[in-house]
């Protein structure tokens, strides 16, 4: 019947739950199995039969390898101070879809959500009746050159609920590499590209030169680009890129100087020294209630790109709209007793970062709990996280994305027993017990708890813990 109702396009949509349960049948690159090559051809067949709602109003759009769901979520905060109304695409979810597609930093209306996801179901019925277009296919082309894929129909769900919702700014976050994601249809006010790391090896290349390339790709004639500080390989990359497409180049380090920065169990607080007047309107005292020296580069970046795209921008809106700005399982406290941290760091330099905030406010001897996806760097992230913890458990990060747990134990254990440091790594693949025993440690020795690798495994330990 699911099946029949995809073909004849008789789905009952009564709800946001209705409108993303149908969009889980399509075949979904997030959980390892691959539909059609990356393209952009069928996406912009999907916006032109949806009448271009990524043109509904203008756009600032963030790739990146690291923080970009905070730089996302801080350039939102910001203009919604400053009493725009922003729509808001980031991914993945940790808690549920709806945090994907918000209003500012809550969620839309659920009759916007029920009335966009009614368009959406009719608009890729119409997809399937359209003839393919040549243009931009791979050769040879694939199969399935009418079917839709998962993100490519989010991206579009997300277009459609901020043009309901007369949105008047959409700050979009790619969600695999840049160049031929779905969502660089748009045409952006600014563009705004975080840290690189070698990440999605088998989409993006397998060095940071390759990778470079790919986000470069969002990178638009004539349009500003904010960059975070680069590897030289990367660097280059992106001053090639914007000198050929004249687009302004910003590079953060050159534009700002962050002194003081201070982190605490409940947040980051910094000076903001600008060197670019244009880019940053005054020197500035700032909190962000995340803990985290990675935020305050983050917020740099945020600050820097809404200031490009509204030259008007108040300096109270940035102080407000930061101070009020919070993201699940970003270094999220979500137990005082025992302390439960949860953060979706899940590259070397991520958990480098998140590691070393856990350690500077709670010590070496806490405990470990780890999951992360197949195709992930265990090796290094093992290397940066068992001098850290006296126990580790390693589990599975969910179910949504593929994963290889027991690989992942062999190389922690093999990272303890090198080290010497009488690190204790178990193996425990059910989620849910891994908890378990991950609280009952916690309590009988009285310490610390980090749960990191994954936002899919950060979303378990949430739900487990707050059902």
């Amino acid at each position: 019947m699911e099946q029949q109702d995809r073909i004849d396009g008789s789905v009952s949509i009564a709800s946001s739950a209705d409108v993303f349960a149908w969009l889980s049948r399509f075949i979904n690159m997030e959980t390892g199995q691959f539909s059609t090559s990356l393209r952009l051809d069928r996406m912009e067949v999907l916006a032109r039969l949806a009448g271009h709602p990524e043109r509904a109003a203008p756009v600032i759009h963030i790739a990146g390898s690291k923080g970009k769901g905070s730089v996302t979520g801080m350039i939102t905060a910001i203009l919604e101070a400053e009493g725009f109304r922003p729509a808001r695409y980031t991914s993945p979810h940790v808690t549920e879809y709806r945090e994907r597609i918000t209003q500012g930093n809550a969620f839309f209306d659920e009759s916007i959500y029920i009335q966009a996801g009614r368009e959406l179901v009719s608009i890729e019925a119409m997809l399937r009746d359209t003839p393919a277009s040549p243009i931009g296919y791979f050769d040879p082309p694939a199969e399935d050159d009418t079917e839709a894929s998962f993100f490519e129909l989010l991206t579009l769900y997300f277009f459609l609920c901020a043009r309901l919702a007369n949105c008047d700014v959409m700050v979009v976050e790619t969600g695999l590499g840049g160049r031929l994601d779905a969502t660089n249809i748009v045409d952006p006010l600014v563009s705004v590209i975080t840290l690189i790391e070698l990440e999605h090896t088998e989409f993006l290349g397998d060095h940071i030169g390759a990778i470079a390339r790919e986000k470069a790709g969002i990178i638009k004639p004539g349009k500003p680009l904010i960059l975070a500080e680069q590897a030289n390989e990367a660097l280059e990359v992106f001053k090639k890129t914007a000198a050929s497409c004249q687009a302004p180049l910003y590079y953060l380090p050159e534009a700002v100087d962050l002194h003081h920065i201070q982190v605490n169990p409940r947040g980051t607080t910094f000076s903001l020294v600008p060197k670019s007047p244009a880019l940053f309107p005054a020197s500035m005292n700032l909190t962000i209630p995340i803990p985290g020296e990675i935020q305050a580069r983050n917020a740099a970046l945020g600050i820097a790109a809404a200031k490009i795209a509204f030259p008007g921008l108040q300096v109270q809106s940035i102080l407000r709209g930061l101070q009020g700005f919070t993201l699940p399982a970003r270094f999220e406290r979500i137990l005082d007793d025992p302390i439960f941290i949860v953060d979706g760091a899940h590259t070397p330099q991520s958990v480098e970062a998140c590691v070393e905030t856990f350690s500077a406010l709670y010590g070496k001897k806490g405990i470990l709990i780890f999951g992360c996806a197949a195709g992930k760097d265990a090796v290094t992230m093992a290397k940066i996280l068992v001098p850290h913890f006296t126990q580790i458990l390693i589990t599975t990060p969910g179910t949504f994305k593929v994963s290889f747990p027991h690989v992942v134990y062999d190389t922690f254990s093999t990272e303890a027993a090198s080290l010497g440091t009488g690190s204790r790594v178990f193996y425990i693949p059910e989620t849910a017990r891994a908890i378990e025993k991950a609280l009952e440690q916690a309590r009988e020795h009285e310490l610390p708890l980090l749960g990191t690798g994954s936002f899919y495994l950060a979303a378990e330990i949430r739900s487990k813990l707050n059902p």
